[in-house]
């Protein structure tokens, strides 16, 4: 009795040396996620992580939510400094430059070592590794990822006199187009704007839409030099301005980020641009038919990228940032990239996904899908420079001033540029 009991207990000790060796061998990986893009995004992540997890059991994905964009950069970056940063995070492609300055993270090319890795690194659409590469080394890989697009009411149009399958082609047809989409009542008071551009939240992004259709960038690709106060950005700004001052077709001062949705479903206004990411929101709640399109062209077409990339961060330990580089690999195939885009609305980051049996399907079932994508040769690289964050907020405060008229398009971005240049000063060689 005595001797089994003993062979019982090694049994079991052994068990639990077992137990805990597997525990130790088992790779963390604490992975900060945004969730300012909504609350089903957070199941679907929990899942990816699940399903990841399961494949790969010696690797276990734990996905925090850290808030929106913003809120996740100064965690990730707190973190950081405390010395127990995540392993990975998706952040703005946009952060590149501020995460390398304060020298969080590590380039993507240092595990591509195989030629199914460079393949794997050469997969994604040229305009989002823009954001995602400088000085000849890859520091971010796209994820969820966007452009802006042009949504309309085509009930709107229709009562209006307008095609309902013809949006506006150039920034005269969308004024012209603006004017008959605007409703009054007998006592003057606007119910339905014919167009919505939202300056809060994002006011810089949506502005690089009319600077890049007017012919001009607002950054070098250094990031240490921006072109505020060209003649072709103030252009760009009065055009914005107009469009409420002076020719009423858009709700005057700031239209909130958030609620500019909410303004379409409610027929509030008859056309909007907002993020690709909006999609799966507007074909969940538009209770009428609507359409997608490319921006309207000024001189040219053309619309910034947007959205987020995976980074992976230098302090983690190098079985960590393995580990990370191989969930980025996995979640990224075209399957999986594919499904996100689907399941989200954001464009997928790589031309195979689109060749995969569940998006051809889906973009034969919803043609609006595919607009984002087609718009990507036309694009460019999202505003981003070294100090982002306070290079951006001068451009931000110039657009909400001169949108609200507390100062004209010209002052307010001369005053943005002098703002800018001050802080890029010691980053220009």
């Amino acid at each position: 009795m005595l001797v089994r009991t003993m062979r019982s207990m090694a049994l079991a000790a052994a068990g639990a040396a077992m137990s805990v060796a597997a525990a130790a061998q088992t790779v963390e990986v604490p992975f900060f996620f945004p969730v300012a893009v909504g609350g089903p995004i957070t199941k679907l992540i929990d899942q990816y992580a699940a399903d990841f997890s399961k494949e790969n059991p010696s690797i276990k994905v734990t996905p925090i939510y850290a808030g929106s964009y913003q809120e996740t950069i100064v965690k990730a970056l707190t973190a950081h400094k405390s010395g127990s940063p995540p392993v990975t995070s998706v952040l703005l492609s946009t952060d590149m430059f501020t995460l390398i300055d304060e020298d969080a993270i590590i380039p993507i090319d240092s595990f591509v070592k195989t030629d199914a890795d460079r393949a794997w690194l050469k997969s994604f659409f040229p305009a989002f590794m823009m954001n995602s590469q400088t000085e000849g080394k890859t520091w971010g890989v796209p994820f969820q990822r966007s452009t802006v697009v042009l949504y309309w009411n085509k009930e709107a149009f229709k009562e209006a006199g307008l095609d309902p399958d013809k949006p506006p082609q150039t920034w005269a047809e969308q004024l012209e187009f603006a004017k008959k989409l605007t409703k009054r009542d007998a006592a003057g008071n606007v119910t339905q704007w014919g167009m919505q551009v939202p300056s809060s939240g994002f006011p810089y992004w949506l502005f690089q839409c009319f600077t890049t259709q007017n012919g001009v960038e607002l950054m070098n690709q250094a990031g240490d030099t921006t072109y505020y106060d060209k003649p072709e950005v103030v252009e760009a700004l009065q055009y914005w301005v107009d469009l409420s001052t002076k020719h009423k077709v858009m709700a005057p001062g700031v239209i909130e980020w958030g609620t500019t949705p909410k303004d379409f479903f409610e027929r509030k206004t008859a056309m909007m641009w907002t993020t690709t990411g909006n999609l799966t929101n507007v074909r969940n709640n538009a209770k009428f038919d609507f359409g997608v399109a490319m921006l309207p062209a000024g001189k040219r077409r053309g619309s910034p990228t947007g959205g987020g990339n995976f980074y992976v961060f230098k302090k983690s330990t190098p079985a960590q940032q393995e580990a990370a580089v191989k969930f980025i690999q996995w979640i990224t195939s075209p399957e999986r990239a594919a499904q996100w885009g689907i399941d989200t609305g954001y464009v997928a980051v790589r031309p195979d996904a689109w060749e995969t049996p569940a998006m051809k399907k889906y973009v034969a079932g919803f043609p609006a899908a595919a607009v984002a994508r087609d718009q990507l040769p036309h694009a460019v690289a999202e505003l981003s420079t070294h100090e982002n964050q306070r290079v951006t907020k001068a451009l931000n405060d110039g657009l909400q001033a001169a949108l609200t008229g507390a100062k004209t398009p010209a002052q307010a971005m001369k005053d943005a540029q002098a703002e800018a240049q001050r802080i890029l000063r010691p980053y220009q060689r």
